[in-house]
């Protein structure tokens, strides 16, 4: 039996059978294009439901594994590695979706109550100045969440807090050089070029399709720096599929490049499971993760972190070190408070299922 599902595991039975079914498919035991299994015959060789079986398949038809087929069952969407490269007939012109929603469900009572806490808790403390990287609660909670939600998992000391993305930008400008050439996706948020070209940096837009920027593209710019927005990238709305994702990679590798990875609008997906992040599939050589609280708390919380992989961590503090953090102790505390008592994780899951909801009642 190729399929299985472990009772005794943590795990849903749903998520097993994704995680078999996603290993299969990324080690080519299913070939692009190919059909699997109905989901009949996964359930009776798993023992579950066919529900069970459809939720798994839904997952990996998210996170662009496989592609459904009305009445013919799912085929897979994957391409190994992205050796077999896109064909530009297959690729198209997006629309821009202008619907970029800066508004906040986080309840305010939470807010309140947990300021009031923290005050209680630490005191004075909260006025001390907080070490350059940010406080060591902070980094060691995002950490924890990070490996709870998207497989990252990394030491607190890959962590860098600043007051939002756009500062993150400048220090990663500075710390990779201005000499670079930083390759954006076009179109894309506007401040990203921005803050590049504040700090000197020359950019180059490559053109987005209908999965991500277009191969061609890729393959003739001269940049060595690769900023993209995987998930719904703004203002596209366009998502990255899971073969893109590892071209992506791949183009790292083969330059010698890095990829900063911002992922600003990934937690409140629709999908049970968040994206596979770049991070999760290469961390310790081309990818800088960067992610904020804006959206998801209140867009008055400016703060943002990056995660730094492992063979840069110890030349940015070297390099970079020196710089104070801009986020005060205290709002840094509220939000380690959030995340370490669940009142994070426990928004993030409503959110989610009002906008599933409200997807089916449409």
């Amino acid at each position: 039996m190729r399929y299985s599902i472990d009772p005794k595991s943590t795990k849903k039975a749903y998520m097993q059978l994704y995680e078999q079914l996603r290993c299969d498919i990324t080690n080519d035991l299913y070939k692009h294009g190919e059909k699997l299994p109905s989901k009949r015959i996964l359930a009776e060789e798993t023992l579950t439901s066919v529900i069970t079986v459809e939720h798994a398949y839904e997952i990996l038809c998210d996170e662009g594994y496989v592609k459904a087929k009305e009445r013919s069952g799912y085929f897979v969407a994957y391409r190994k590695a992205d050796f077999v490269p896109i064909a530009e007939n297959e690729e198209k012109d997006i629309s821009p979706d202008h619907r970029h929603d800066h508004t906040s469900e986080f309840p305010f009572s939470v807010l309140a109550k947990t300021m009031r806490n923290v005050i209680s808790k630490y005191g004075e403390s909260i006025l001390i100045k907080s070490p350059n990287a940010g406080c060591y609660k902070l980094r060691k909670a995002i950490s924890d969440y990070l490996a709870r939600s998207k497989g990252i998992r990394i030491s607190y000391n890959q962590i860098i807090i600043g007051s939002g993305a756009e500062y993150l930008y400048g220090l990663i400008v500075q710390f990779l050089g201005r000499d670079k050439v930083y390759a954006l996706e076009n179109p894309s948020y506007e401040k990203i070029r921005s803050v590049y070209k504040a700090n000197g940096a020359e950019c180059d837009l490559l053109r987005l399709g209908k999965d991500g920027i277009l191969t061609s593209q890729l393959t003739k710019t001269k940049a060595s720096v690769l900023h993209i927005t995987p998930f719904r990238s703004f203002p596209s709305g366009v998502t990255a599929s899971a073969s893109k994702r590892n071209e992506y990679i791949k183009w790292a590798t083969d330059r010698n490049g890095i990829i900063i990875e911002d992922d600003f609008d990934s937690e409140f997906t629709i999908s049970t499971k968040n994206e596979d992040t770049l991070f999760s599939l290469e961390p310790t050589h081309s990818v800088i993760y960067v992610n904020t609280f804006t959206k998801t708390v209140a867009p008055s919380m400016r703060i943002g972190y990056m995660v730094l992989p492992e063979k840069l961590v110890d030349s940015f503090f070297h390099k970079m070190g020196f710089y104070s953090c801009t986020v005060p102790t205290f709002e840094q505390y509220v939000l380690a408070e959030f995340i370490n008592n669940g009142d994070f994780e426990r928004h993030i899951n409503r959110t989610r299922r009002k906008r599933r909801q409200a997807l089916r009642d449409k």
